[in-house]
């Protein structure tokens, strides 16, 4: 069973329930035995659930999908639960979960908020600022429930010590720092790419994180993302490039429901222009609240030379027909596609030797704009951790795969 295969792996003991006619919770009493942790009594916890905020930490504030509407009622696997605490994080695949009284939601991706829908009302929902407005703006999710959190703020919830921290990732993601009474420290990334910036963050260098819930995404050797700076300028150079040679070139960049934005921002900065989103996204962006976006935006396709596309339309056919509807301005077109799914281990850090793929009058970069951590990131952050436990959350599901990335860990923290 893929269950008994994680437990073994990460060196918990299996639980075998107890008679169904007793009130304890079962997986969730197993889970507070196995890591130690005493569970929390109604008494000993606050009765409700809403935050309150006690300091600021000194750090600086520097996709509709169609899993949205999968309500299936699932099995809530014990690696989104905090042992020790009534808390859950991007679990609302699986309804309302047994002992659970606090959602957190990490970021707005739909792999991660897939189950949440306008007829939540499971429990509160944390997250940050940023994702609570999207959270009302494109899901519709009842205003009563969300509970935004600034980031670097400290909280009190449920008598549990929670702070966001800004996870690099996607507008509004965030790494969620727990304190529990008793002094123990869970980190989880959700989605995060690790940098030296986040070394610095109080909470990180001061105090000890006992167990590390960590996005695994990339934990492969064969990934050595460069910079999203060195992407940046790459992207820009090119453009330039093209356009030098082909004036009448419309830019397009592919982006997911948030994420990506740097990638048009730079162009648009480079070039001096505007940059055309269709509506749907411009009030996605615009609820950023972010300057450099509201004043980059337009509403006219034919007034700009720099486009955004979802990720799925960079395909040769979909930038053809994009194409002809401004075949009056533009002859060709120049298409980015900016994930890390793009990265070549020939091409590694050596963004030159990238080799454009080009149809007609398309041309297509794949450029390995990531924003999930690299191979070398991921080791670098956890050894500067050096947490007691780490606990992947993603490319889970398949033994080998758990079996090299427990490997992995486990030569990191012997250094």
């Amino acid at each position: 069973m893929k269950q008994s295969n994680l437990f073994e792996v990460w060196g918990l003991q299996k639980f075998t329930p107890p008679e169904s006619n007793k009130k304890k919770t079962t997986k969730q009493t197993d889970l507070f035995q196995v890591w130690g942790l005493q569970k929390p009594s109604p008494s000993s916890s606050p009765a409700s659930s809403s935050a309150r905020k006690t300091s600021t930490a000194s750090g600086k504030r520097v996709r509709e999908s169609p899993w949205a509407n999968d309500s299936t009622p699932r099995q809530c696997p014990f690696y989104k639960k905090l042992p020790g605490t009534p808390f859950t994080v991007d679990a609302f695949r699986y309804g309302c979960v047994q002992g659970c009284s606090a959602y957190f939601l990490t970021h707005f991706h739909a792999d991660h908020y897939i189950g949440l829908t306008k007829a939540w009302s499971h429990g509160p929902i944390y997250c940050s600022s940023l994702t609570s407005r999207l959270l009302r703006l494109s899901l519709s999710v009842n205003p009563s429930f969300i509970h935004p959190l600034e980031l670097d703020v400290e909280y009190t919830i449920n008598g549990v010590k929670v702070t966001l921290i800004e996870a690099n990732h996607c507008p509004g993601a965030a790494l969620i720092h727990f304190r529990l009474l008793d002094g123990t420290c869970y980190l989880h990334t959700g989605d995060f790419r690790a940098s030296k910036q986040m070394q610095t963050h109080p909470l990180l260098f001061n105090r000890r994180v006992h167990v590390l819930y960590l996005d695994t995404t990339y934990c492969n050797p064969r990934y050595k993302f460069p910079s999203k700076e060195d992407v940046l300028s790459y992207v820009v150079r090119i453009t330039k490039e093209f356009l030098r040679k082909q004036p009448r070139t419309l830019i397009v960049v592919g982006s997911y429901s948030i994420g990506k934005e740097c990638v048009y921002l730079a162009i648009a900065k480079a070039l001096g222009v505007k940059v055309f989103a269709n509506a749907s996204r411009r009030r996605i962006l615009e609820s950023f609240g972010w300057d450099d976006i509201s004043k980059s935006l337009c509403t006219d396709g034919k007034a700009t030379c720099l486009h955004v596309l979802p990720m799925s339309a960079l395909k040769f056919e979909r930038l053809d027909e994009h194409l002809k509807v401004y075949r009056e301005q533009y002859g060709a077109v120049l298409a980015f596609r900016p994930t890390g799914w793009t990265y070549s281990e020939k091409v590694g850090e050596h963004l030159d030797m990238i080799r454009p793929t080009s149809r007609g009058k398309v041309t297509i970069y794949g450029v390995p704009y990531s924003e999930h951590s690299s191979f070398t990131e991921l080791r670098e952050f956890v050894q500067f951790l050096r947490p007691d436990k780490i606990i992947p959350t993603v490319n889970i599901s398949n033994a080998e795969s758990r079996e090299k990335m427990q490997s992995c860990f486990r030569e990191w923290l012997r250094r």
